[in-house]
């Protein structure tokens, strides 16, 4: 049998410089997150990187008025997670500015701050338009020694966006399934996450419509927890308002107070939680009061 010809050295020489280049082009791996750094984190996909978040954009969940039951039944929830034990994705639905994102970032502070588990529990914020790599997200949380809420506000699809699939996947139909120490929390204007229009053009255009749309609906299935938040009434408002006034200690007349926030209501034609806070923060600056809310 005839031996292989030897490389000339020349090629040899540049084949290793190649291999040289090559390993200098391509990006260094992601650092391993540190996840003592924060209690909060954004997730940054193009980097495959999480930044830790100092001060979060949050109320008290006493603040939280009118949604007493869904407030109860995610904060129940959260707290048998946080122990270790089984627990539901939930999918916060409905009016908006009824406080479900609110209602998720309150929920989160207060069982840090009750010390129900162990260690810190961690909230995860991923942006809707990254929802295509929710599976590399979970794949990096996986072995972490710590629990971790993944949260997605306003999350909906429409036209011919695809990457819901990706999203069910990482819930429930990966083959290694949803991680033990992960829940995923979402918010949505729309119960299915779909648009009307989008779920009849599947309807109309599919060769089997029903299986077309259930398909596409089977999304929200995921989601062992739905939570409906709907339109509060006039007393729920107000009492969103007290509330507020009294957190802040905005010194005012109670009368005073709710004549004028009745009247803020009606010209922006809605009752909410937004709109109780939006004048909150119009109060104290007529009042000359700073809003320090919790970090």
């Amino acid at each position: 049998m005839t031996a292989p010809f030897p490389a000339p050295p020349d090629l040899a020489r540049d084949l290793a410089r190649i291999a040289d280049a090559l390993e200098r082009l391509a990006p260094p791996p992601p650092a391993r997150p540190d996840f003592d750094a924060a209690d909060a984190f954004v997730w940054r996909a193009d980097g495959g990187a999480l930044e830790p978040i100092a001060k979060v954009n949050r109320v008290d969940i006493s603040l939280l008025h009118g949604v007493d039951r869904v407030r109860n039944l995610l904060f129940d929830n959260t707290v048998r997670f946080a122990r270790g034990l089984p627990a539901n994705n939930a999918l916060l639905w409905g009016a908006r500015g009824m406080g479900k994102s609110s209602l998720v970032k309150a929920a989160h502070a207060e069982i840090n701050r009750r010390g129900v588990s162990e260690g810190r529990l961690k909230l995860i914020e991923i942006h809707r338009e990254d929802i295509e790599s929710l599976p590399a997200l979970m794949a990096l949380l996986r072995d972490a020694p710590h629990r971790f809420i993944v949260f997605c506000d306003d999350l909906s699809f429409d036209g011919g966006d695809t990457s819901y699939k990706s999203l069910k996947a990482a819930l429930e139909g990966g083959i290694e399934g949803r991680p033990a120490n992960v829940v995923f929390y979402a918010t949505s204007n729309r119960r299915h996450l779909l648009s009307r229009e989008m779920m009849e053009n599947e309807r109309s255009s599919a060769i089997n419509p029903d299986e077309a749309v259930e398909e596409k609906v089977s999304l929200s299935d995921r989601f062992g927890l739905w939570l409906g938040f709907h339109h509060c009434s006039q007393d729920e408002y107000l009492a969103m308002v007290r509330g507020y006034a009294e957190y802040f200690g905005l010194n005012a007349p109670v009368e005073e107070i709710e004549r004028d926030a009745l009247e803020w209501a009606t010209t922006r034609g809605a009752r909410s939680g937004r709109t109780a806070w939006q004048f909150t923060q119009d109060l104290a600056g007529r009042l000359a009061r700073q809003l320090d809310r919790e970090g």
